[in-house]
């Protein structure tokens, strides 16, 4: 049985699921709009299946490194949809071109859930609607884009698309994970600034198929170039707060993470806890395999515990042999409960790794564990990590190999 915040999430994304699949069959069936274009939908469609298959590779990677919200450049094609297709047409476009991408990129990939590409499916099909349904009441539909009045229906056409996009994936943010901060909502000031070239484009884009569809080529270049330029911005991103052996958090993505929980805690007055993991006996490690082998020690390791807690939990590496975690909105029995299932999990790994000189086994591993909770008053982050910090020297000086509090 689903409550709370999920509930909730599941029941706005059934309902927009249910509107967008309503009001383009209600608008299928009564004409809603001018007559349909057929060749300016499978241009379009083609267009978008184009431009997704060369750009399919990157669109994978960023999928990957992804975080809470993404810059969508298909609505090059759905803005140019709006212009040039009536209401029902322009939201079956944006199904077709998402099937496409479910089907080439995200179903590969599996970083999103099935039921959240649905909901994004909706959202982008309402946002197309609205758009294109704008235009249809105002008259505007139509008009050529040359001419002032053109100019400002593509205007209007490209805000309300965005501001309906914008409203319904920040409502399903927000319910999802409870974010409530304007750059997990909506994302970057930078995020909209790219969002806002891709609406430029897809202004150009509906210019040239309106007045000369062999120019729409010069549109294709610079969204690659986009395209892959995002991608290296999200590299970077990453790289600036990945530690490269464990593939973790390094110290300032973790403390950049367990800041904003830390100021949402206060604001909710909610809690949550920090484990502070030490590798016993490390240094034990190098000296006997090397610190390569040490280093694959390692990587196993901050598996062991990523696999431990739970999907929400932010795990980082502190240095050395030293992990940390941020456990948001937990009790205390969870939290001793999580840390002991860290310790055991380590406990169990069996470490096989080839070398030049044959095949090294590394079992018999333990780690320390200091345990401290924030319970949304009084506290500052850094007192957490202090006392999480104190609570790790005492189990090691109780003999390693345990959880202390």
């Amino acid at each position: 049985m689903w409550t709370g915040a999920k509930a909730r999430w599941i029941a706005y994304a059934l309902s927009c699921e249910l509107l967008a699949v309503g009001a383009t069959a209600v608008a299928l069936g009564t004409g809603f709009g001018e007559p349909v274009r057929p060749v300016w939908f499978a241009v379009l469609v083609a267009l978008g299946v184009a431009q997704a298959e060369m750009s399919r590779r990157i669109e994978r990677l960023r999928r990957w490194m992804s975080g809470q919200t993404h810059i969508n450049v298909t609505s090059v094609w759905y803005l140019a949809g709006v212009v040039l297709l009536p209401p029902a047409w322009v939201a079956l476009l944006a199904l077709v071109l998402y099937a496409h991408l479910w089907v080439r990129v995200w179903r590969q990939v599996r970083t999103r859930p099935a039921h959240r590409f649905v909901a994004s499916t909706a959202w982008a099909m309402l946002s197309c609607f609205a758009a294109s349904s704008v235009l249809t009441v105002s008259g505007l539909h139509g008009t050529p884009l040359q001419t002032p009045r053109g100019l400002f229906a593509l205007c209007l056409a490209a805000a309300v698309f965005e501001l309906v996009n914008i409203g319904l994936v920040a409502s399903g943010i927000y319910l999802y994970t409870s974010q409530r901060s304007a750059a997990d909502l909506i994302g970057t000031w930078e995020d909209n600034a790219f969002e806002l070239a891709t609406l430029c484009l897809g202004g150009l884009a509906a210019l040239a198929l309106a007045e000369q569809p062999v120019l729409v080529v010069f549109v294709v270049a610079p969204l690659l170039l986009l395209h892959r330029y995002l991608l290296l911005k999200q590299q970077l991103q990453v790289a600036a707060v990945t530690d490269e052996k464990t593939g973790l958090l390094n110290t300032a993505g973790w403390h950049d993470s367990a800041v904003r929980e830390h100021a949402r805690a206060l604001r909710r007055g909610g809690g949550f806890a920090v484990l502070m993991i030490d590798l016993d006996h490390f240094k034990r490690i190098n000296d006997t395999y090397g610190h390569l082998t040490g280093d694959d020690v390692l990587a196993a390791v901050a598996v062991a515990i990523s696999g431990s807690v739970r999907q929400g939990d932010t795990v980082g590496r502190f240095g050395g042999e030293e992990f940390v975690v941020l456990l948001p909105a937990i009790g205390h029995a969870d939290v001793l409960a999580i840390a002991e299932r860290v310790r055991v999990a380590v406990g169990e790994l069996n470490v096989v790794i080839s070398t030049g000189s044959g095949t090294v086994r590394v079992s018999g591993l333990s780690v320390s564990i200091g345990v401290a909770r924030h319970t949304g008053t009084g506290l500052t982050l850094d007192d957490v990590l202090r006392s999480a910090d104190a609570a790790l020297y005492r189990a090691k000086e109780a003999g390693r190999n345990r959880v202390a509090v």
